[in-house]
C-alpha cells in the first residue's frame, strides 16, 4: 500500500520531470575519474584546487597541527579552539573590518545574517537575482512580512522601494527601525558587477538618519578584485560605508566556509 507521503511524493517529482526542472546528484564526469570532460561551470576560478604548491603547503600544515579530526561540539560549547580565533584575527585585519566571524558556509552566513539581524519593524529590500540563500533567511526573519525586490541594478528601482519604506513606516523616519538593503558585488548568472558606489550614495542620501544597512555578498568577487583579491568593497575604497560584507572561500580560494 502506498502512503500519503509517497504519492505525494512522487506527484511532485513527476510534476518536476514535466516541466524540466528535476534536479539529481550523478556521477561526476570529470578529470578525477579519467573524463577528458573540462570543466567551465566551476566557480574554482584560479584554479587553486589543482595547485600542486598549494596542496603541498596544506597538507604539511596538516600534519603539524594537532586538532584537526572532529570539532568536539559546537563554538559555543567546546568546540571553539585558538585556531578560530586566529584565523578570524587574520581575515579581520585582511579585510580591514572591525571584526570577522567564521562560518561553515557561504549560505549559512547568509540564511544567518538576514533571518537574525532584521528585528521586528525592520524593512528588508534585496536585489531580485541576489542569491537563494538570502531569501531562506529573509523568510525566517523577524521582518518576514516586509520584504521586498528592487529591479536588478537598478538604482531608480531600489529608490523607490526605499522612498515606499519611508512613506509608510513611522519608525524608518524617525529612524528607529532599519532599512536592510541586500545586493552581491558579482553576479555570476551574467557576470554584472552591482553599481555598488551608487547604492552605498543612495543608501546614505535617502535613509538621513543612518538607519540604512547594507549587507554586501562577495562570493564571486573574493579573491578576482580588489587589491589582494580582496574584493569588490575594497577595490572602491567602501570598507567604512559598508557595514557588512560576506566572503566564501568555497570559490576563488578553493576551501570551505
Amino acid at each position: 500500500m502506498v502512503s500519503a507521503l509517497e504519492r505525494r511524493i512522487t506527484e511532485s517529482l513527476d510534476s518536476r520531470i514535466s516541466r524540466s526542472i528535476l534536479r539529481r546528484v550523478d556521477r561526476p564526469s570529470s578529470a578525477e575519474n579519467g573524463s577528458p570532460l573540462v570543466d567551465f561551470s566551476s566557480n574554482d576560478y584560479l584554479s587553486l584546487s589543482t595547485n600542486p604548491d598549494l596542496r603541498k603547503k596544506f597538507l604539511e600544515k596538516l600534519s603539524n597541527t594537532q586538532l584537526i579530526l572532529g570539532s568536539g561540539g559546537s563554538r559555543l560549547l567546546d568546540g571553539n579552539t585558538s585556531a578560530h580565533f586566529n584565523l578570524e584575527t587574520r581575515l579581520k585585519d585582511f579585510f580591514n573590518g572591525p571584526s570577522a566571524l567564521l562560518f561553515n558556509s557561504g549560505f549559512d552566513a547568509n540564511v544567518a545574517l538576514f533571518s537574525t539581524l532584521p528585528q521586528p519593524g525592520d524593512i528588508i529590500i534585496i536585489d531580485s537575482l541576489i542569491h537563494a540563500s538570502v531569501w531562506d533567511g529573509c523568510r525566517s526573519s523577524r521582518a518576514r512580512e516586509q520584504i521586498s525586490t528592487f529591479e536588478h541594478n537598478h538604482l531608480e528601482s531600489l529608490e523607490e522601494k526605499i522612498q515606499e519604506a519611508w512613506s509608510r513606516h513611522e519608525g524608518v523616519r524617525a529612524g528607529e527601525n532599519t532599512v536592510f538593503i541586500g545586493v552581491e558585488t558579482l553576479y555570476s548568472m551574467d557576470g554584472d558587477f552591482a553599481p555598488l558606489r551608487g547604492v552605498a550614495d543612495l543608501v546614505e542620501k535617502t535613509l538621513p538618519k543612518g538607519n540604512g544597512f547594507l549587507i554586501v555578498d562577495e562570493a564571486h568577487a573574493t579573491g578576482l578584485y580588489g587589491p589582494s583579491g580582496k574584493g569588490l568593497v575594497a577595490a572602491l575604497g567602501l570598507e567604512d560605508r559598508i557595514p557588512v560584507r560576506l566572503h566564501t572561500f568555497g570559490k576563488a580560494l578553493a576551501s570551505n566556509g
